[in-house]
């Protein structure tokens, strides 16, 4: 998940302007999309066998660099190309401890990529004439939404899914223990971020908080009379054949299936602690999914092409609003980011402590994602990740 933008949402969100080394807790890391900066080195390990379009040593060579000069402990990434065909990349060691292999395809938290899911389960309600994006919070939660400046009579469901409510933050008041060990019930989040005053008027401007997408899942709880991960698994998960990804059940801190270790330093100069295994309960509606590289890439391809949405609701979550001077726009639960060969790529990207995942498709059908296992704060680290997206889909 994350809160605030640092490539804009850096896929979740980082803070705009220079950025500078600091000392977070996993849950800030979470909230405002800081990343961590990770000192060791392990050694890069080669491309899978499998074919693809892109330029594979420049796919691989970005990967090592994220290892070597990074300090990343493991890289991976997922690439279709122009004809269809995937390539899988891996580099560095996915366990610290036992210098065990990266795992190809392995799963990873995916953090704030799960607000692109939520808001296609809000955007299919609203094509079943179930939710109205105009409409106020009060319409479908009344009385729920009331603070320091804040009231749920004056936010609609569109500001929620673009993060112009205006509504404060909830995870950067969440430490490293709670994250790690304690089951948060959503209306216990809501609460957290309601001792807080607003940070904006609704609609004044664009400012990153998880707040906004766990009220639109509890609207979608709400509609459906169904838990939202049901609600995810059955819309999206089957629907597009999503073989490997999931919604952790209460109290589920394991990843299932094979996977690198996650890691998360606190303070930036303290050594790096196993973060792979944590109560994902704090993300919910805004970051608690587990996926691949490939799944993702998946996803996004078939939103892109219709298979998830009616064309009307596509195009609303289409129309974006520019996050700061970044470069990117955000739209209802979707980014567009520019590419340096011309045109621009769709996802989201998400933090959560132990994994960054950054990525999206381009309208002619080129996907990739990458995942590195350790949130970086240092700025060079950061433009690396956007630099092997960027290398996978112009290559």
């Amino acid at each position: 998940m994350r809160a605030r933008t640092r490539q804009g949402p850096r896929s979740s969100t980082r803070q705009q302007g220079g950025r500078r080394r600091r000392t977070v807790s996993a849950a800030a890391a979470m909230a405002i999309g800081v990343m961590t900066l990770a000192a060791l080195t392990p050694p890069a390990s080669s491309a899978s066998a499998a074919v693809a379009t892109a330029r594979p040593d420049a796919v691989q060579q970005a990967l090592n660099t994220l290892v070597r000069d990074d300090g990343m402990p493991a890289a991976l990434a997922s690439v279709k190309g122009r004809d269809g065909r995937t390539r899988t990349y891996t580099a560095g060691v996915g366990d610290l401890a036992t210098g065990s292999k990266v795992p190809r395809g392995g799963q990873v938290r995916i953090g704030s990529n799960t607000k692109a899911f939520t808001a296609v389960v809000v955007l299919q309600l609203v094509g079943e004439g179930k939710i109205a994006l105009d409409a106020d919070i009060d319409t479908y939660l009344p009385g729920l939404v009331r603070g320091k400046g804040i009231d749920g009579r004056r936010i609609t469901v569109r500001q929620l899914l673009q993060h112009t409510s205006g509504l404060p933050e909830y995870g950067l008041h969440i430490d490293d223990d709670e994250l790690r060990h304690r089951y948060f019930e959503p209306r216990e989040l809501l609460d957290i971020a309601l001792r807080y005053k607003a940070d904006a008027a609704p609609g004044e401007k664009w400012g990153y908080s998880n707040t906004n997408y766990l009220l639109a899942g509890l609207i979608v709880q709400k509609i459906t009379g169904r838990p939202l991960a049901e609600e995810i698994d059955r819309r999206i998960i089957k629907r597009v054949g999503l073989r490997h990804t999931y919604f952790p059940t209460p109290g589920d801190k394991t990843i299932r299936e094979p996977h690198p270790q996650g890691y998360h330093r606190n303070p930036a100069d303290g050594p790096l602690r196993d973060f792979t295994e944590i109560d994902p309960s704090a993300g919910w509606a805004a970051g608690q999914l587990i996926s691949t590289d490939s799944d993702l890439n998946r996803f996004f391809g078939a939103l892109l092409a219709g298979r998830l949405l009616p064309a009307a609701q596509l195009a609303e979550m289409r129309t974006t609003v520019p996050v700061g001077d970044s470069g990117m726009r955000y739209g209802l639960g979707l980014t567009s980011r520019t590419l340096s060969c011309g045109g621009v790529y769709w996802g989201h990207g998400g933090d959560i402590p132990g994994y960054e995942t950054r990525g999206g498709v381009t309208e002619d059908g080129r996907a990739v994602n990458v995942t590195v296992t350790s949130i970086p704060t240092d700025e060079a680290a950061v433009q690396h990740v956007k630099d092997a997206v960027d290398r996978a889909l112009c290559g």
